[in-house]
């Protein structure tokens, strides 16, 4: 073998492939952006990093959320969704600017860098702004243009939504770590012209659908009054059920709807947190697994969760739905791990190049750190890292072979200029809403 470009030696290699193989006091190589060994044996290497008997585990993946929004954190709280959108968010929003989103972009990126989140899914307005952000950050992810019936504060009219989120797909479609999606926000701010366009563009150009389904029972009884369904029900008779949808939230759901999306392949999203702070529900997590269907997890944005850490996240979710079903068998710590991981990828139409490490597959990878007092002892190291890890316990992150931080210190961010930026920002937002 050819001298790596990276070795990262001496820890508990968590691979999450099919067979959940760990090799204690193991390495993983990489060469040029991808994974090209996996053992016991010290390769030489350009670069070596020492997990320091620590865990070396496949990224994790943030698979929704709305990542500009951190400039969001703690504005509006202890409300309803419905209040908190329409009486806060959507007002605000009418006034953002590329600016804007850019910085509370670079702001989320080094909070997910810093976590361990090497790729995310994001639907938001001046989606291109995420995206310069995120190239610059180095982080992998999916980006999608949100599409409403009224006016956007970026592209406008619904019309030049769509050619904007076309723009916005052939300008990145080269880019090794950018995807664009086709972004309906919901079924009930788009209407059944919108929701078909946006499915046959997706199917055109080959990208997934990604939209908000079933997150309250206000939105359940809205649809069930107007089109007689329920909302998997009416996207079904629309014909926009298929494998390259990404379906956020899927909390009232029920038996009948969960056949639905298995039959389609459809993908789901939890955001166990955000849920529970809008007081949202609990979504039939458990339910659709045993189905067979592909659950992923999200933090949701910052605005209602209101963190991105996705390892307190899977703390959550695993916890959430043992109390719910008051059954401690429930969502076990490997089920919710592979939720972050290689679920994630699959969701994202990724899991051939990320998810799991495996020999050929790119190299992002995180290590979080063992020696603190909730790391130790180590029986089972799944089980520590859903109930027992934190996000300030991750410090090494590498994205398609490239170090993106190192001994808790950003490489590709300034995280200091960031925060300053931020803080201007939250000064404005405080005088519009005085």
């Amino acid at each position: 073998m050819q001298d790596l470009d990276i070795l990262i030696k001496d820890g508990i290699v968590l691979t999450l492939d099919q067979s959940n193989s760990v090799i204690e006091k193991g390495c993983v190589g990489i060469k040029g952006d991808s994974i090209a060994y996996i053992g016991n044996e010290y390769i030489p290497a350009k670069e070596v990093i020492d997990a320091e008997n620590g865990i070396i585990m496949p990224g994790l993946i943030n698979s929704h959320t709305h990542i500009p929004m951190s400039l969001f954190r703690g504005l509006a709280e202890d409300i309803s969704l419905k209040e908190w959108l329409e009486d806060y968010i959507f007002p605000i929003e009418k006034r953002l600017t590329p600016e804007f989103v850019y910085t509370g972009s670079l702001l989320s990126l080094a909070e997910m860098i810093m976590t361990g989140t090497t790729t995310f899914c994001d639907m938001y307005i001046f989606e291109d702004e995420v995206a310069k952000a995120a190239y610059k950050a180095g982080v992998r992810c999916l980006l999608s243009e949100a599409l409403y019936d009224f006016p956007s504060p970026n592209y406008g009219s619904i019309d030049k939504g769509f050619k904007y989120t076309q723009w916005l797909i052939n300008k990145w479609k080269d880019n090794p770590l950018i995807k664009i999606g086709i972004a309906p926000h919901t079924l009930y701010t788009c209407s059944e012209p919108v929701l078909k366009k946006a499915k046959d563009m997706a199917q055109e150009n080959n990208v997934p659908i990604l939209i908000h389904v079933a997150e309250t029972q206000d939105e359940v009884n809205e649809i069930k009054t107007k089109y007689g369904k329920s909302p998997v029900e009416y996207m079904n008779s629309l014909g926009m059920l298929y494998s390259h949808v990404i379906a956020f939230h899927c909390i009232y759901v029920d038996k009948k709807d969960i056949q639905i999306l298995y039959k389609y392949n459809v993908k789901v999203v939890h955001d166990p947190e955000c849920n529970m702070k809008l007081a949202s529900g609990v979504s039939p997590v458990p339910e659709m697994i045993d189905m067979g269907i592909c659950v992923a997890l999200g933090t949701d944005g910052s605005a209602s969760n209101n963190n991105l850490d996705m390892l307190t996240e899977m703390d959550t979710a695993a916890k959430l739905h043992k109390v719910n079903k008051m059954d401690p068998t429930v969502m076990d710590a490997i089920t919710v791990l592979k939720m972050a991981t290689i679920n994630g990828a699959r969701a994202l139409g990724i899991d051939n190049i990320v998810g799991s490490i495996e020999v050929g597959k790119k190299a992002d990878l995180i290590v979080l750190d063992t020696n603190c007092p909730h790391m130790v002892p180590i029986y089972n190291p799944f089980s520590n890292i859903v109930y027992s890890a934190i996000g300030d316990d991750v410090i090494h992150s590498i994205i398609n072979g490239k170090v993106v931080m190192k001994q808790r210190q950003l490489l590709t961010l300034e995280l200091n200029s960031i925060i300053e930026e931020a803080e201007k920002w939250a000064f404005r937002i405080k005088k519009w809403l005085s």
